[in-house]
């Protein structure tokens, strides 16, 4: 039983940021501690961290009464003069954040760079996006960003962001995203009338290992936009609190530092030629260029959709090094991820049935997909293949996958009818071992005890009802059976192309045909 040999490409994507590396997932922020690091932390959770927390929520309630005092009576949809008692006001709340800061660690902060006027550049792009802690640039220019409704609502909090005159995203309206959109636009169009909007382009966090793609949002309207950088050098916590990571565990062990070191550098104002506000796409990859190029960071297609695949919880989920970050952005480039429903996927593994386990070369791939056979569908292809064929199948758990990424045991029923023995639908270890790498990224090696468990009797094959069985006594197999604690195969196939990226992947092919048992061949025929 062994893993095929086969390297997936590492080449950065825009090799003008002078950076070409292998990197991790930028949606996963793993932290080791040294012995003596541990201790610091055990003593000042023990000493300074209660009393910084308490002092923050001071701030807060201290900050509030000013907040309220400023939005009694003002207008959500027009901006009105700034009197001088309202601009007394932002002075009174920009000390109180500042304080509220200080008390946190952050004594200093480094501004590089001028910022500049709401008449130069109406929208502001930060990144990389990594934390709530982000928002100490905010409070210091009082600039509006985009928030969900949901936000206002909450008690002192939403006081305090009404102020900063926020563009708010509803999730109950469908009609939420193009409102947005418009409304920023009226918004940057207003010849500086309104607030700077300060928008983090990435959509979501990452662990600041590269930029991952910017969303189009900040950049539709094609006004002037100012590139704002964030840095946090600090040596012992990366202040980072990607999906898995919490925000809290990040809020204590950043509290627990003496002293929080944070950078904000702003970059010269990028105005957007005539092609540029045709295609927001374009001009948000070249802003995105630069500020990958001043942060010495490689930049990759991986967007706020792919974090999904890292966000999923519960026993079934994927583990923290995967290829199929890979997968949904190459799915995604050709277009195949659009318009892909349960119906969509039915339809998909009754097709692959029918072709009885046939493994298909990269031509026949390409006729399967109906794409021409481009550079992205050999990717895609070189992800299952073996001994130059691959099985479609793996294709469609996959795809399953990365579109249903909570819902991964509607994805095994899948599989489980892509394989199963029409007389009792029922699947063998090596079916099953290719279901779990693919959903998964189970090794072979774990799935031959896992089976042993689940086929309590002894059959030699299980259903899909045996599974959900082993699975609602056995919630933790993902732990118990060590399946995330694999090795990570490493790659081995040669690329220089510079559109694809991945450093971190874990193999999810199937084993190579020549080891299938004698009873997978017997089913096969």
């Amino acid at each position: 039983m062994r893993f095929p040999n086969r390297k997936l490409r590492t080449a950065v994507d825009g090799e003008d940021s002078g950076v070409s590396a292998h990197f991790k997932n930028p949606f996963v922020h793993e932290l080791r501690f040294t012995p003596l690091q541990k201790l610091k932390i055990a003593v000042m959770t023990m000493t300074l961290f209660p009393v910084r927390l308490l002092f923050a929520a001071f701030m807060m309630l201290l900050a509030w009464p000013f907040a309220f005092m400023a939005t009694v009576g003002r207008s959500e949809d027009a901006v009105e003069p700034l009197s001088w008692w309202r601009w007394l006001v932002d002075l009174v709340l920009k000390a109180i954040m500042r304080a509220m800061w200080f008390s946190g660690g952050f004594h200093w902060v480094r501004v590089k760079g001028r910022p500049a006027l709401p008449s130069e550049a109406p929208i502001l792009t930060m990144a990389p996006h990594s934390s709530y802690f982000d928002a100490i640039p905010v409070t210091m220019t009082m600039a509006s960003i985009v928030m969900k409704t949901e936000s206002k609502d909450i008690p002192v909090w939403g006081t305090l962001i009404k102020f900063i005159r926020p563009v708010f995203v509803s999730r109950s309206d469908q009609d939420s995203r193009r409102k947005t959109v418009e409304e920023i636009k009226r918004r940057a169009c207003s010849d500086g009338e309104w607030p700077q909007i300060m928008i983090f382009p990435e959509g979501t966090c990452t662990n600041r290992s590269c930029l991952i793609a910017f969303k189009p949002g900040a950049f539709i309207p094609g006004v002037p936009v100012q590139p704002v950088l964030l840095r946090y050098p600090n040596e012992m916590v990366r202040i980072s609190s990607t999906p898995k990571q919490g925000v809290f565990k990040i809020l204590w062990l950043t509290l627990c530092q003496l002293h929080n070191s944070i950078e904000i550098e702003y970059l010269p104002t990028y105005t957007p030629s005539e092609e540029e506000k045709k295609d927001p796409a374009l001009f948000a990859s070249n802003v995105r260029h630069i500020m990958a190029k001043a942060l010495g960071l490689p930049i990759i297609d991986y967007s706020f959709e792919d974090c999904q695949l890292a966000m999923a919880k519960g026993p079934l989920r994927l583990p923290r090094h995967t290829c199929l970050l890979e997968f949904a952005r190459l799915v995604r480039r050709l277009g195949l991820k659009t318009g892909v429903t349960d119906e969509v996927l039915h339809e998909e593994a009754f097709k692959v049935r029918k072709l009885c386990g046939s493994r298909l070369d990269v031509e026949g791939f390409s006729q399967y997909l109906n794409q021409p056979l481009t550079e992205a569908v050999q990717d895609i292809f070189s992800l299952f293949e073996e001994h130059g064929k691959m099985d479609v199948r793996e294709y469609v758990i996959a795809l399953s996958v990365v579109c249903r990424p909570f819902r991964y045991l509607e994805t095994i029923k899948l599989a489980f009818r892509m394989f199963e023995a029409q007389e009792d639908g029922a699947v063998v270890e090596d079916e099953l071992a290719v279901v779990l790498k693919t959903a998964l990224g189970i090794g072979d090696f774990v799935v031959c005890d896992l089976f042993r468990a689940i086929d309590c009797q002894d059959k030699g094959k299980i259903t899909f009802d045996d599974f959900c069985r082993f699975l609602e006594n056995c919630p933790d197999f993902v732990e118990q059976y060590h399946c995330l604690h694999e090795p990570i195969p490493q790659p081995s196939r040669e690329s220089t192309s510079p559109s694809s990226t991945n450093g971190f992947c874990a193999d999810f092919s199937p084993r190579d045909p020549s080891t299938r048992s004698a009873a997978h061949s017997k089913k096969q025929d």
